[in-house]
This record gives C-alpha cells, structure tokens and sequence, in this order.
C-alpha cells in the first residue's frame, strides 16, 4: 500500500511539472511567439477563449480554425513576438 501510494504521488508530481512547462492559455493577451510555439490543439483554445471574450458566446469550430488560421499568418509577418494575438486582424 506504501509503494502504490509513492507512486502516485510521484506521478502526480511529473505531471504537474509537466503542465507548469506548457505555454498557459490566456486568450488575446498570449503572446505571439506563445503562440506560434503551441501545438494546433492549444492555438484553437487560445483563440475560441478570445472569441469568447470578445462577443461573450462560444463561436462556431469553423470561427475558431478561420481566425487561428488568420492570427498565425499575422504573427509570422506583421506582428512580433511580443505583439498580442488579439492585435491581429479577425472577424
């Protein structure tokens, strides 16, 4: 009981570190170079809660893959690392 209750614990401890390593999502105010650095699933997520805290209703799957699309062009041309993505042009 002893060592399963060391294991947990021990996995618990890797995956909180884990999770401290990952870019968090903050919506608009993530940084450009956050973003371009995150995987697809955490720009979608960056993107749906600045959609969310623009108009206050979570937008459509197709809103949300149009503007990551669109932000992500804008911060490998025009916006610089530390420019916000909500500083990018969208719908």
């Amino acid at each position: 009981m002893k060592r399963s209750a060391s294991v947990v614990l021990a996995g618990l401890a890797v995956g909180a570190a884990l999770v401290g390593c990952s870019p968090s999502v903050t919506g608009g105010d993530t940084k450009c170079e956050d973003f371009i650095g995150s995987d697809e699933k955490t720009q979608n997520e960056a993107v749906a809660k600045m959609l969310k805290d623009e108009k206050g209703t979570d937008a459509a799957q197709l809103e949300v893959t149009g503007t990551r699309l669109a932000v992500q062009t804008w911060c490998q041309t025009a916006g610089t690392p530390e420019s916000k993505i909500k500083e990018a042009p969208h719908l």
